[in-house]
């Protein structure tokens, strides 16, 4: 609201000085902190997620991280009413695309706070028809950048990487892909943290964790806990900024009570 105060007060809070120091202060005050979350409308209605008819009516809104209670309902920016995915958020920029995901479907990079958008550029690099397997988002400390990695299957079942850079607004096509992703494998669950994208993936009866650096363009790879024998109940995500992994296969003892596995990747 203080943009249209004066020309000066615009210029200064769109600079680039600006915005670092207000990120890092709330950074460090863990301030102004959201959840994203995809809801019913009605918090007390016990639905099925799955049923079509029921998950027409879900939502995606903001809740601060002390109350929990609903702050803002989160449109689409460009007023479509059809559903739509968010796949990753960093410093309250959102990027959203369709919900269900194709080689072509647009990409936008989304401020709901100044209700800016900007909409990715059509990829050069694509002239063949690519299966998407998984597209994730997020800010990459050490290049001061903020990244989408798009993963894509070829019609021939090769890998293909791209990543967009906010800062150049073009993507890139990594051609260096490792020789132990040039296999068949599967692509189960994956997650975003500190510029480097991790993802779950199965080859044969072997479950690993692939890693993707968005700023130095490097794989790596690192097989999971013998224990995990089943992708089911298998999730990966950030535990104190650490990658981890969950793992509930089984019941427990207490009646009502699941037990789950947690193991932490360690750098």
């Amino acid at each position: 609201r203080f943009l249209c105060t004066c020309k000066s007060w615009s210029d200064l809070i769109g600079s680039s000085s600006f915005v670092s120091t207000h990120l890092h202060r709330n950074a460090t005050k863990h301030a102004h902190v959201y959840l994203l979350c995809l809801h019913h409308p009605n918090f007390e209605c016990h639905v099925d997620p799955d049923d079509p008819y029921v998950k027409k009516e879900f939502q995606w809104s903001l809740f601060p991280d002390q109350t929990f209670e609903e702050f803002y309902k989160l449109s689409h920016p460009l007023g479509n009413t059809e559903h739509y995915g968010i796949y990753g958020s960093s410093n309250g920029l959102v990027c959203i695309s369709d919900e269900i995901l194709n080689f072509d479907s647009p990409i936008y990079i989304w401020n709901p706070s100044v209700r800016k958008l900007r909409t990715t550029p059509i990829s050069s690099n694509i002239n063949i028809k690519f299966s998407l397997v998984s597209l994730q988002f997020g800010f990459h400390l050490v290049v001061n950048d903020y990244k989408a990695v798009r993963m894509m299957r070829t019609n021939k079942g090769a890998l293909a990487v791209e990543v967009y850079s906010l800062r150049a607004d073009s993507w890139k096509m990594i051609e260096a892909i490792p020789p132990w992703l040039k296999c068949t494998w599967q692509h189960l669950k994956g997650t975003f943290f500190n510029g480097v994208t991790y993802h779950v993936i199965q080859k044969g009866p072997i479950f690993s964790i692939m890693s993707f650096d968005s700023g130095s363009e490097e794989f790596e790879e690192f097989i999971a806990p013998d224990a995990i024998c089943s992708p089911w109940g298998l999730c990966i995500d950030v535990y104190k900024e650490q990658i981890c992994l969950l793992f509930r296969c089984y019941g427990c003892e207490e009646e009502g009570m699941d037990k789950v596995d947690l193991w932490v990747l360690q750098g």
